[in-house]
């Protein structure tokens, strides 16, 4: 039994503790896939990576991406944190200010801005393609947003890497006193073959311009305290249906504190690229002892 180094991660925290938890294996280059999943399903983290060595040339690194459950190709606090681990650990460099990070989705470009506690990490979305759009895209729809006034956008089916259902709210203080019907959004997350509901309002607040609150009835969960798929997803939407608006170069989201968190994303807008990330954090690094 060979030890690995192991870092657990709180990605994308605006405060300590605030973020989503990450578990990042390295070394483990020795491991098969059913290793790494009996690992994963050991951590019972909602994702848990793998570091290894590139098989493409363009990459920095590789990362395999796996929930309790099954392997994923792409999610995004994984890769952010992912990232950060990669540079904690010394097993890459940024060249231009990019990371190139090999995952199932292909090789995908992370930004490497700052340095040390203040660094911040955004990655580039997969592409993404608005699906359907109207409170009537689904028979099960309705009944999934019974309770929230809605808001400018139209509800949207959203797909990038992951497939969400997008629902922005009225206003912010809507949101975060919404109670949904999570076995709704499951039968919705189901019927469609999605992650589930991701809903969002905007805000004044001098930190954030958006608040965001996903439910990943798809994949088992009630609600995730920091998503960057999902929002990745709603900044391609907004930029795609207000081009023009004042979110459409980016913006900050708030998300998880309805469930305890306190997450901060960052969204950068470019012309042709949607940029989702922000801080993160290692709480534990330590040595894995773990018989494959």
């Amino acid at each position: 039994m060979t030890p690995l180094r192991y870092l657990h991660l709180d990605v994308f925290a605006a405060t300590l503790g605030g973020g989503n938890h990450l578990g990042v294996v390295i070394g483990a280059g020795g491991w098969n896939s059913e290793a790494m999943q009996r690992f994963a399903r050991w951590t019972a983290l909602v994702e848990t990576t793998f570091l290894l060595p590139p098989t493409d040339p363009r990459a920095s690194y590789r990362v395999r991406i796996f929930t309790p459950h099954k392997e994923i190709p792409f999610a995004g606090h994984p890769s952010i944190g992912s990232a950060h681990a990669a540079l904690e650990c010394g097993l890459a460099q940024p060249r231009d200010g990019l990371l190139w990070q090999e995952c199932g989705a292909g090789v995908l470009p992370i930004r490497v801005l700052g340095h040390g506690a203040q660094r911040e990490l955004l990655l580039q979305s997969p592409g993404e393609r608005v699906l359907d759009t109207g409170r009537d895209a689904h028979p099960r729809l309705a009944a999934t947003l019974t309770g929230i006034e809605p808001g400018v956008l139209p509800p949207a089916l959203v797909d990038g890497g992951r497939r969400w259902w997008l629902a922005e709210v009225a206003d912010e203080a809507g949101l975060r006193a919404w109670q949904p019907d999570h076995a709704a959004i499951a039968a919705l997350a189901q019927a469609s073959d999605s992650m589930g509901l991701c809903a969002f309002a905007r805000s004044r607040h001098p930190d954030y311009q958006l608040v965001v609150r996903a439910f990943p009835a798809g994949v088992g969960i009630v609600e995730d305290p920091a998503s960057g798929a999902a929002n990745g997803l709603i900044a391609a939407y907004i930029a795609h249906a207000e081009p023009h608006g004042p979110l459409a170069r980016g913006y900050q989201v708030s998300q998880g504190r309805e469930i305890g968190h306190d997450a901060q994303l960052i969204v950068h807008i470019d012309d042709d690229a949607i940029w989702v990330g922000g801080r993160s954090h290692t709480v534990i690094d330590g040595t894995l002892q773990w018989a494959p």
